[in-house]
């Protein structure tokens, strides 16, 4: 066991394709980028770790893993989260990791994606390399997670730097925030685009992008959308899978490192 080691934590997901092709990446960016370190993975959605633990799969939370981490001698930690938002999950591991600092020499906290208005930037750029060129008859509309935290302002913010960066086809929605689907379905009208192109803002595409995005129920954003006589095409690909998302998450362990 290395003395040091980087914790990656994820809210997680349960559906194995989506850990393999977004979670497993970005955990993979950060082994090869501290190769001086142990790598662990942690994740924060109790939900998701009691479905798991019925399937057979044991992932710690936060806590299991730095008791774990303590308990074979680590005495530098960083702490990196793959979170979007530094909204309720991100609080949630602060909590749960503030009762460990005087377990460790160091213990060190990175920040999620979206943080600095560096960070939007270079969120977006990464994004950008993915899109198709801009048509004037598609909106390209990311369905991002929502928030009640205050933090869910981040999608707007996203949003204007893609218009800045001179993608005003790209409207940003939320599942469980604001904008919803309702001013979603206002905004693609005003863009008066014929096509959509559904994406989710999430780090990987799991449950909310296989069923509220591109399921075939009759409420899902793809279905309402062509309900609205739209043509609709979905790419069902999470943020993890993105290099350039990738790399900020490492860029933020950096920073946690040096304390920054």
């Amino acid at each position: 066991m290395r003395q040091s080691a980087i914790l990656a934590v994820s809210f997680g997901t349960s559906h194995r394709d989506a850990l393999e092709e977004n979670i497993t990446p970005i955990e993979a960016d950060l082994a090869a980028a501290f190769p001086e370190r142990t790598l662990r993975r942690a994740f924060t959605s109790g939900m998701i770790l009691r479905k798991l633990e019925r399937e057979g799969t044991h992932i710690d939370d936060v806590p299991a893993a730095l008791t774990a981490l303590a308990a074979e001698g680590c005495t530098d930690v960083v702490i990196q989260p793959t979170h979007i938002l530094n909204g309720d999950e991100y609080d949630k591991l602060a909590a749960q990791a503030a009762p460990f600092a005087g377990r460790f020499a160091r213990l060190r906290l990175g920040r999620p994606l979206l943080t600095s208005a560096e960070d939007y930037h270079a969120a977006a750029e990464a994004l950008l390399e993915e899109l198709p060129p801009e048509r004037a008859d598609t909106a390209l509309v990311y369905m991002g997670h929502g928030t009640g935290h205050f933090s869910n302002a981040a999608y707007a913010q996203l949003e204007y730097v893609f218009h800045d960066l001179g993608r005003r086809d790209v409207i940003i929605g939320t599942v469980e925030g604001y904008p919803g689907l309702e001013e979603t379905l206002r905004r693609v009208r005003e863009r008066g685009a014929d096509r959509v192109e559904l994406r989710p803002l999430m780090i990987v595409a799991g449950d909310h992008a296989k069923n509220d995005l591109a399921g075939p129920e009759p409420d899902s954003w793809k279905s309402r959308l062509e309900a609205e006589g739209y043509a609709v095409r979905c790419v069902l690909r999470g943020m993890g899978a993105n290099p350039g998302i990738r790399a900020r998450f490492v860029a933020h362990a950096r920073a946690a490192q040096v304390g920054v």
